[in-house]
């Protein structure tokens, strides 16, 4: 059964780091585009990072930008997120995501991370806390 499953949550200081991971099984990821989403309490989710299937090309929110990278290991099938300079701001439940059945709505590019709405393949998700 294909299915993604994010690990590496976790409660951290601010100015800490995370490395959250998104790992797949049943399918290829490197075939896919994959969007990172965190939701807050009491807020709408919201897409952080994508990383292209074409060419590797990187987006962030304007949020996370300088603090977080995303980067795909295609030997272990498992995208990642490196973040870092973590803020309070930053918590809540990250998501990896994106779509195999119609695989371009999943498509990512400068100022463009998909609507959460539109990916039907998601993660369980991870909880992150920043807090001192």
């Amino acid at each position: 059964q294909a299915q993604l499953v994010e690990s590496g949550g976790g409660l951290v200081q601010p100015g800490g780091s995370l490395r959250l991971s998104c790992a797949a099984s049943g399918f290829s990821l490197n075939s896919y585009h994959i969007s990172w989403f965190r939701q807050a309490p009491g807020k709408q989710r919201e897409g952080v990072s994508c990383i292209s299937s074409s060419d590797g090309s990187t987006y962030y929110a304007d949020s996370v930008e300088g603090r977080f990278t995303i980067s795909r290991d295609n030997d272990n099938n498992t995208v990642y997120l490196q973040m870092n300079s973590l803020k309070p701001e930053d918590t809540g439940v990250y998501y990896c995501a994106t779509d195999r059945r119609v695989p371009g709505v999943a498509v990512c590019y400068r100022n463009y991370i998909p609507p959460p709405g539109v990916l039907d393949d998601w993660g369980q998700g991870t909880l992150v806390t920043v807090s001192s």
